[in-house]
């Protein structure tokens, strides 16, 4: 049986500290891209499809669908409906309460608009519109909603229009993602370019490209 002697085993000698330095980033960056890839893939996919809907906006149809409703506030919750002083305000809840249950607006917390005998209340939602009348002498409710389906309904989620605070602290977080996935992609591209000739020319034409269109095609 072969043995070997004690004496004649090699410790393996440790990395020079470059490469312990490098192995670590490497590691780290590859944790931080890949976390944040994971969270932005489907915000990307979704921004980067209506970027397209966008900007052929023009060429795509739209039926929107128009849906009106009417009811009565009985009387004891017409004699609680009253005009502010500076003419803005929200409805009173249980006023707001009925109103839901009636004709299925949500009018809480909304500031509605007062005039002499109307309280209009305006609710813009993300891919349609919708308003709602109430005669403050006669108690006739008048709710309208406009629906111009789903490409109108990403597009605005696109553009964060009329969705809501949860969703602007959403595309303030998915921004932040992206701005990591994208400076740690930056940096893993520095560490291997050296064995890819083509990173740096490749990242060069990303810069370019749109910044040659912007000066030569927009004015």
């Amino acid at each position: 049986m072969l043995q070997i002697s004690p004496d004649r085993i090699q410790p393996v000698p440790a990395p020079p500290p470059g490469r312990q330095r490098r192995a670590f980033w490497l590691r780290q960056l590859h944790a931080w891209h890949w976390v944040s890839a994971g969270l932005c893939l489907i915000g990307m996919l979704l921004f980067a499809g209506t970027g397209i809907t966008l900007n052929h906006a023009a060429g795509i149809e739209s039926n929107p669908r128009r849906t009106t409703r009417e009811a009565v506030l009985p009387p004891a919750l017409l004699t609680r409906v009253t005009a502010p002083e500076d003419g803005k305000g929200a409805l009173p809840d249980p006023v707001g309460a009925w109103i839901r249950d009636a004709v299925g607006a949500d009018t809480r917390g909304v500031a509605a608009e007062w005039s002499d005998g109307e309280a209009y209340v305006p609710l813009p939602r993300p891919g349609g519109d919708a308003w709602l009348s109430l005669d403050t002498r006669t108690g006739e409710i008048t709710y309208e909603r406009t629906d111009r389906g789903w490409v109108s309904y990403l597009n605005d989620l696109h553009k964060g229009r009329n969705t809501g605070s949860a969703w602007r602290w959403f595309i303030d977080l998915f921004a932040a993602a992206c701005v990591i996935f994208s400076v740690t992609g930056l940096f893993l591209l520095q560490l291997h370019a050296r064995r890819r000739r083509a990173t740096w020319p490749v990242v060069g034409a990303g810069l370019a490209i749109p910044l040659l269109l912007a000066l030569l095609f927009i004015h």
